[in-house]
């Protein structure tokens, strides 16, 4: 017999606010490990959500706006060719195509953002370790990782799906604003919160508020992503 999703939502709001959760010591930080001040009851919260979405128990989230949504992919094999194996190891961004169109179509994202994001945090290369310790294509901190179900943050299949689960969940918290979820995907939900940035108009206009990093980063991110094909 299936546990009622409302009923475990309460479960887990009652443990985390009781200070109950084994979990509530792993705080979740941007990508660049910048900042642990994201909130783990929310994106756990989240996850469990999107694991019973399939039920009539629950509302759905709310919907990504269309631009950074993409059409359904066709099924592909993620890993692709034996020839696509070697790409991966040389850093080719062609290498992950198969890989990234499933991701996308998994969490709702277009798969130019992912590839802008992946083009930022790493440069394709599936071994990269930032001087953070951010690790992998989407350069996932550990503690992001053991958050999002991640064993192996260079198994480029777990690393994609952790870093478009994390990022689709931030693209939900900010109501579709990407500039606000990938100011908080490199420097955390915490810092970002902090400040009240919440839309793109804010970031825009506050950007100088953000570490020097974060700024590059959500400009540089946001212009591979254009070139990649992202739409608005």
């Amino acid at each position: 017999m299936s546990t009622d999703p409302r009923i475990m939502k309460q479960l887990l709001l009652s443990q985390w606010m009781s200070g109950a959760n084994p979990l509530e010591s792993t705080a979740l930080s941007g990508a660049s490990g910048q900042d642990a001040g994201g909130d783990l009851f929310q994106l756990l919260l989240s996850q469990f959500m999107e694991s019973t979405s399939g039920t009539d128990t629950l509302p759905a989230l709310t919907a990504v706006p269309s631009a950074v949504i993409a059409a359904p992919a066709a099924a592909v094999n993620p890993l692709g060719t034996g020839a696509d194996r070697l790409a991966m190891d040389n850093g080719s961004s062609s290498a992950y195509d198969g890989l990234i169109s499933a991701t996308a179509a998994k969490y709702g994202l277009s798969p130019a953002l992912i590839k802008g994001v992946m083009e930022v945090e790493s440069s394709f290369n599936a071994g990269a370790v930032s001087t953070s310790g951010a690790k992998g294509l989407m350069q996932l901190m550990d503690d992001t990782a053991r958050g999002l179900g991640v064993t192996d943050s260079f198994d480029p299949a777990q690393n994609v799906d952790g870093g478009a689960r994390f990022l689709s969940y931030l693209l939900r918290k900010y109501d579709g604003n990407v500039s606000s979820a990938l100011a908080a995907y490199n420097a955390g939900p915490g810092r970002v919160d902090r400040l009240g940035l919440t839309t793109d108009e804010q970031i825009r206009a506050r950007l100088g508020e953000l570490p020097k990093e974060t700024q590059r980063y959500v400009v540089k991110v946001l212009e591979a992503a254009h070139r990649w094909g992202l739409q608005g």
